[in-house]
């Protein structure tokens, strides 16, 4: 987790070298060097992983590259290394963007999204936090593909995400403790097979006002 004192070290991974360029001085350009402190940008996967500063904190990594190492094996390393990704891509589609998240990705950009979106992104990979941007959330709900919870699950997720520690969801489900956890790990692991990550009580909460399981009260 970074700080003021102790910037979110960056690399980014990216065949198009013009769109590699670009963003290197973009992100240079908008964020500072306190916050972000961008130490690679390469074009291949081989030259991130031989980078003297390899591991760093986060990587923008396009999903797109040509060499025929599967994405899964790439997330997999990065994620032993301690190293954070968020994915980026030409495309949008919903299917696209399901399956990078499933395949362990923190996040998902499409290359055409304004600096800040993407600073916003590599903000909240350096906290260990999901990101997408408001258009893809809403592409993937219209993609109709929510997981289906059984009633006793979804009470689960509406009190879990409305705050309640898991000792107290038991209780008012007059369950135990250890059933309530195991109704908690059921739903991450059927969000995260449908392609969303709710890891962290936050994304959990989120999604369930999303789903319409929890109604939003502020």
């Amino acid at each position: 987790m970074a700080d003021t004192a102790d910037p979110i070290r960056l690399a980014i991974v990216d065949d198009h070298r013009m769109l590699l360029g670009a963003l290197s001085e973009w992100l240079r350009g908008a964020s500072s060097e306190s916050e972000i402190a961008l130490v690679a940008a390469v074009p291949s996967w081989s030259e991130l992983l031989a980078h003297p500063d390899f591991p760093v904190d986060v990587v923008l990594l396009d999903l797109d590259l040509r060499d025929n190492i599967p994405i899964s094996l790439k997330l997999s390393m990065l994620k032993s290394a301690g190293v954070k990704t968020m994915l980026m891509s030409n495309y949008s589609e919903a299917a696209v963007v399901r399956e990078a998240l499933s395949a362990g990705a923190l996040g998902y950009l499409v290359k055409s999204e304004p600096v800040e979106s993407i600073i916003e992104a590599i903000r909240a990979a350096g906290l260990g936090d999901s990101y997408l941007t408001p258009e893809l959330e809403q592409a993937l709900l219209d993609d109709g593909t929510v997981p289906k919870l059984s009633a006793q699950e979804r009470r689960v997720m509406a009190l879990y995400g409305a705050g309640q520690p898991v000792k107290a969801v038991a209780f008012q489900l007059g369950i135990s403790e250890e059933t309530a956890k195991s109704y908690l790990k059921r739903i991450r692991e059927k969000y995260r097979a449908s392609g969303y990550d709710v890891g962290t009580k936050v994304a959990l909460r989120k999604r369930a006002i999303l789903d319409g399981i929890l109604l939003q009260s502020d």
